[in-house]
């Protein structure tokens, strides 16, 4: 793998190998880019199959935080931690602190958070080291489980969404079917029954389903037939990727407003749904609460300034509508577009400021 040519591609700015052999830790640090600010971005652990594998994946990611990031309006750049190894077997207290200190040691422009293999208690051992990580405890300040976070702001882009495509954003009387009812969706699901939306759920965990059921008076259908079925909106909460050639031709729905993230199989998915008429609320721009939320961390934490911060993905959907028609492409694009055109306008704010701060040294200098 040619490393700078590839970071010089997608211009990234820093990737950091991070070794203890007591502890056993081989972590990857990537930043992508802090025009906007620290690069914000979770530490994930995974058993990978090559070194080479768990580089390509952090630097993916790191890439993927600053586009989230920047859409959601955040003074935060884009980064991401991948730790070598099996969650379930190989963490260690030793671990973690070590981890800790590496992100201690880069002074700030790094602040990590929990991901896939990591959890909140992971979280609260690297605290000890340093002060740049969130999602820690509630006693330590933190904004506890994020799941309600990411549901509120998925429910207010959703509305987003339906304005777009049906001319009011009233979700009352509208059948949305939601595809996975975890953590996050059973919020959805509970803030789309408040406002008398038709549920109809799926989700290989039986117990999730009849729940909802139970709690919402949803419809409960097979994992396969989801996406056939009659509704307005389809709500994709599970897994990335369920956008694709087998799925779509069987979409019934006029838009696609959910959770899941990465859920284009490939970007001319993004394209087909586009040239459907579909109505697509592209995935990170509408799942940001939860990075919205533990961003706030670093202020101290307020869940009212959190909840009216995540509030506006209903604004930042429609400036992805706005953008979309502007330059005639589809959401997903825009959605990238929407983040570009915010670094970008920093770049060059961030350069004149250092050009006129030059012009006046010179002055004084009598250059």
């Amino acid at each position: 793998m040619e490393l700078f040519k590839y970071m010089e591609k997608y211009d990234y700015e820093q990737l950091l190998f991070c070794q203890d052999k007591e502890s056993g830790l081989k972590a990857i640090i990537a930043i992508h880019d802090t025009t906007l600010g620290p690069a914000l971005g979770g530490t994930r652990m995974w058993m990978y199959n090559s070194e080479e594998e768990a580089i390509e994946d952090a630097l993916r990611l790191a890439r993927g935080m600053t586009y989230k990031n920047a859409a959601a309006g955040l003074n935060l750049g884009g980064g991401k931690t991948v730790i070598i190894g099996d969650p379930r077997k190989d963490k260690n207290e030793a671990m973690f602190r070590a981890f800790g200190r590496f992100i201690q040691g880069l002074n700030g422009r790094y602040i990590t958070a929990e991901d896939v293999g990591t959890t909140v208690a992971d979280m609260d051992i690297i605290y000890q080291e340093t002060d740049y990580v969130t999602g820690i405890s509630p006693e330590f300040g933190s904004s506890g489980n994020p799941s309600p976070a990411t549901a509120y702001g998925v429910y207010r882009g959703m509305k987003a969404a339906a304005k777009e495509a049906f001319g009011s954003d009233s979700l009352e009387g509208k059948v949305i079917a939601v595809q996975g009812v975890g953590n996050v969706a059973y919020h959805l699901c509970r803030h789309l029954h408040e406002e008398g939306a038709q549920l109809i759920v799926t989700d290989i965990n039986k117990e999730a389903v009849q729940r909802a059921v139970e709690e919402f008076g949803a419809k409960a259908v097979d994992p396969n037939d989801i996406y056939g079925v009659d509704c307005d909106i389809f709500a994709p909460c599970a897994l990335g990727g369920i956008i694709n050639d087998q799925t779509i031709p069987q979409l019934k729905a006029k838009v696609i407003a959910g959770s899941a993230n990465n859920q284009l199989k490939e970007p001319r998915h993004g394209d087909i749904i586009h040239e459907m008429g579909i109505v697509y609320a592209p995935d990170y721009v509408i799942n940001a609460g939860g990075v919205i939320n533990v961003a706030d961390e670093l202020y101290g934490y307020n869940r009212e300034r959190a909840m009216k911060k995540i509030e506006q993905i209903y604004d930042n959907i429609e400036k992805v509508f706005a953008i979309a028609k502007r330059d005639g492409i589809p959401t997903y694009q825009a959605a990238d577009r929407l983040a570009e055109e915010r670094i970008e306008t920093m770049r060059k704010s961030r350069s004149q400021f250092l050009q006129n701060g030059h012009h006046i040294l010179s002055r004084r200098r009598g250059r």
